[in-house]
């Protein structure tokens, strides 16, 4: 039995189709932009989290807005950087069918979950673009007492999906473009 880390995917050679190779680069300079923001996101929830505790524990003073703020910065930390880890095919995969299959044939499973992806993506993209359309339209807010508008959550929600769709359409183009190389 061997303990040894499995190897990711191959990367992708690069696009013989040159606005493939345009919108590929674009992305991926795109994501790795977001990834910054999302890491920045990150810190700073948890730093309006432990603020509330010690103002809540210490200074026995109430908090309405930290809870909102930190969970506004990680639903857009999280849905804002799907796509970079899509990019990485860092989501979660069975990836014990990969080491078993030729690799023709895990090519070609990896075509049909991207397929499957990008049609579930897809609706929650469109959802998540009617949701922010209703949270701006009707200026609906949250049910505490800060109330901030919900369109700012349901905003990076429908951008990191739209973002996800893009990065799974790319690489199912990459992976025709790859075919025809």
């Amino acid at each position: 039995m061997s303990h040894a880390p499995v190897a990711g995917p191959a990367p992708m050679p690069a696009p013989s189709n040159t606005v493939l190779a345009l919108l590929a680069r674009a992305l991926g300079l795109l994501n790795g932009a977001i990834v910054v923001a999302a890491s920045i996101a990150l810190v700073l929830a948890c730093v309006i989290l432990s603020h509330s505790v010690v103002v809540r524990y210490f200074l026995h003073q109430p908090t309405y807005w930290q809870d909102e703020a930190a969970v506004f910065l990680l639903v857009g930390a999280t849905f804002l950087s799907a796509a970079y880890v899509q990019s990485r095919r860092g989501h979660i995969g069975i990836e014990a069918f990969a080491s078993i299959l030729p690799a023709g044939i895990d090519r070609l499973r990896r075509l049909l979950i991207d397929v499957a992806s990008l049609a579930f993506c897809a609706f929650f993209a469109w959802k998540s673009w009617t949701l922010l359309h209703e949270a701006w339209v009707d200026g609906q807010v949250t049910s505490s007492t800060w109330a901030p508008p919900l369109w700012i959550p349901y905003a990076a929600m429908t951008g990191g999906m739209a973002l996800l769709c893009l990065q799974i359409a790319l690489q199912v183009a990459l992976w025709f473009d790859r075919g025809r190389a």
